[in-house]
């Protein structure tokens, strides 16, 4: 018999609930083997949350179990179909003044202790995404067994957000999987899958979602009878072994994060610290250090402005546009098959779509394929997918290099080379082997979308989705809206950019966008400093310190030379050092020499380049060259706000950190420039 799944009906005893308590958001149900059932439920909402009130219903629960002398384990689970916890209501928790706020972490602290110091076995039983507070709770627990379904992802990602887990989270997750991996967890911030997370420690089993209920029953009735020993229950590490090395793993791990974010990220630090000091000690010194961390956090600017960002990106990914109905897409055509066409493909077949992925030879569709196997094999190496999500993810795609009936495609995207004559030819034909109500989109990163809608009779169907490469790790979609575009038109291309898992934003037909607008002329503006005699790492230093993941020479060096100089003439902005440097064969990391010379993982500043320039000049200040470049890339953001190229400041900041990896901290460039004192027009 299988082990999971139970012989009769009487696996499942009959529950009562416990006490009739004033409407709550926890529910408590003991069965007749003394288990007791405890359900968060929080009224009016499809997540639940911790605060204060849901904290105070916590506790009256807590309360009931200490009193109800039949029970003899805790089962913790949720009735939300997606999500077990979401963590903290970041929103109310932000407009705390001081003193409620550190009465509210003190009371989420106390909350969590209480329920690791019952005398008797304690699970928590996940499906959904368990994250932030939600983990901290389960961590209180002796148990925990989560649900394999994908919605189902664990994790502490308070430091993505300016914060540190401060429930517990630093205290209890080290003494539970060890020192490196909860450093590794905590200081990343990121969510994995159920799978994942057993193999990292984080949760103890992994079983079907069908079969969750019977599992949990399965490993707490032999524990029944066994004596309440309380939180001894709880697989701990031992801490002593690891003192001597405390001091070694501090070193090494601040010397790695300064190297990743050069001291500009305080959570992180203050994780560490936390962390480190608190390892060892009592854990209500742990828990004092967790919110003294938090209570320094969560009044610092750059908090508020990380915060702020998950918000934006979470609207979203989540709100519905105010008129038009999204249409439902099973079936979309890719045309063209390069690194873009095959990166889209792959990504939409993913997400159960099927896709006809379709170039002009054998040859050009056998290499986009080849991508698309590489960039699965890449993701099973990862465990981002099980090999039958691999399975399934080739399957739903169709190549094909002849040119094939689309009737049956709700959605063709265009990803071809950006020439426009050349996508204003593949428009027209896409006319005659399409239903006259497909929606036909370019994926141009700046050319004119208007002029491609000029070659189909129904211009009310064509938009822009510009995804951004690589796709697979690009969490932005400009969606491209021309005044012909129907509202069913941008609502369909809405709604799917939402179901896929990207970010939608939506922006004006205006060259380069938004994005490419703003950053172009950056770009340039970094050239024209080189040829006048600024050192290229001396102007890349300046801006990794301002926060950016790379600086504008190694950024063009990376995009390609040639590509650059492309766009670049699309904004008709021009340099004769990029032309020249294009001329000569320097295309950047992909020709091995561009402003810097690759070899390999080690790069230097190709000194032939400065030959190329102009005329000298007097150098710079690191402090001179940051303020000169961010303040280009505040200044265009600014101007596309002024032209309504995007509806607010804050897609603009989104579409920024989201595209560019603009620094998350300082909010973007418009946010930015707000903190300068300067005030744009439509913020």
């Amino acid at each position: 018999m299988n082990a999971l799944i139970p012989d009769s009906a009487q696996e499942f005893p009959k529950t009562r609930p416990v006490r009739a308590d004033p409407p709550s958001s926890f529910r408590l149900e003991v069965d007749d083997a003394g288990i007791a059932w405890l359900t968060f439920d929080l009224p009016g909402t499809s997540v639940n949350i911790f605060n204060d009130m849901t904290f105070r219903d916590l506790n009256r629960q807590l309360d009931n179990i200490e009193h109800e002398t039949s029970i003899k384990a805790l089962v913790i689970r949720s009735a939300k179909d997606k999500v077990f916890i979401a963590g903290a209501d970041l929103k109310g928790l932000r407009a705390l003044p001081p003193e409620k706020m550190e009465e509210l972490l003190v009371l989420g602290q106390r909350t969590f202790s209480r329920l690791a110091g019952l005398p008797m076995l304690k699970v928590a039983m996940i499906h959904g995404a368990c994250v932030g507070g939600g983990y901290e709770l389960a961590l209180a627990c002796d148990l925990r067994v989560a649900s394999d379904d994908d919605l189902t992802r664990i994790g502490l990602p308070e430091t993505q957000l300016g914060l540190i887990p401060g429930w517990g989270g630093s205290t209890r997750l080290p003494r539970l999987i060890g020192l490196p991996r909860a450093l590794d967890m905590i200081l990343s911030g990121k969510l994995v899958k159920a799978r994942q997370a057993l193999k990292l420690g984080r949760v103890d089993e992994v079983v079907p979602r069908e079969h969750l209920e019977h599992r949990t029953m399965a490993l707490v009735r032999p524990r029944l009878l066994e004596p309440k020993c309380g939180p001894s229950w709880l697989k701990r590490m031992k801490t002593r072994g690891w003192q001597l090395a405390l001091p070694l793993i501090a070193f090494k791990t601040r010397r790695d994060l300064m190297a990743k974010t050069r001291g500009l990220y305080a959570a992180p630090l203050k994780a560490l610290d936390v962390i480190i000091h608190g390892f060892g000690r009592s854990i209500d010194h742990s828990l004092a250090l967790e919110r003294q961390a938090l209570g320094t956090l969560l009044h610092m600017p750059e908090t508020g402005r990380l915060i702020d960002l998950f918000f934006k990106k979470e609207e979203a990914g989540k709100k519905a546009l105010p008129k038009g109905h999204a249409l439902p897409v099973t079936d979309v055509a890719v045309i063209g098959a390069g690194v873009m066409g095959a990166g889209i493909a792959h990504w939409l077949a993913g997400k159960g779509i099927r896709v006809t992925l379709t170039d002009i030879s054998p040859e050009a569709v056998a290499k986009g394929m080849e991508r698309i196997q590489k960039l699965v094999a890449e993701g099973l190496k990862r465990r981002a997918v099980t090999k039958k999500e691999a399975r399934d993810t080739m399957d739903h795609i169709s190549p094909a290099h002849t040119p094939v009936p689309l009737h049956r495609c709700q959605l063709v995207i265009e990803a071809a080379t950006e020439d426009l004559d050349l996508k204003k030819r593949i428009f027209a034909g896409l006319a005659s082997r399409c239903s006259p109500d497909t929606i036909l989109a370019t994926n141009t990163s700046a050319l004119s979308v208007t002029a491609l809608a000029t070659t189909v009779p129904h211009p009310e169907r064509v938009i822009g989705l510009h995804f951004f490469n690589p796709v697979h790790r690009m969490p932005l979609v400009e969606i491209i809206t021309l005044p012909e575009s129907s509202d069913d038109t941008v609502a369909t291309a809405f709604g799917l950019v939402q179901r896929i898992g990207k970010t939608p934003v939506l922006v004006k037909d205006s060259p380069g966008f938004v994005v490419n607008r703003v950053l172009i002329p950056y770009l340039m503006g970094a050239v024209r400093l080189f040829e006048h005699g600024q050192d290229p790492k001396a102007m890349d230093d300046a801006m990794l310190d301002f926060g950016m993941p790379m600086g504008p020479m190694r950024l063009l060096d990376e995009i390609g030379l040639d590509v650059a100089a492309h766009v670049a003439r699309t904004l008709l902005v021009s340099s004769d050092v990029l032309t020249a440097m294009v001329a000569a064969g320097w295309l950047g990391k992909k020709s091995g020499k561009g402003f810097y010379i690759h070899n390999g993982r080690r790069t230097r500043v190709n000194t032939a380049a400065l030959d190329l320039r102009k005329q000298g000049g007097e150098a710079m200040t690191r402090q001179h060259l940051q303020d000169h470049l961010a303040g280009m890339l505040s200044m265009e953001a600014c101007r596309c706000l002024k032209e309504s190229v995007a509806a607010s400041a804050g897609d603009i900041d989104m579409a920024m950190v989201l595209g560019t990896g603009y620094a998350p901290f300082r909010g973007g460039p418009v946010a930015h420039s707000l903190t300068l004192g300067n005030v744009p027009t439509n913020s």
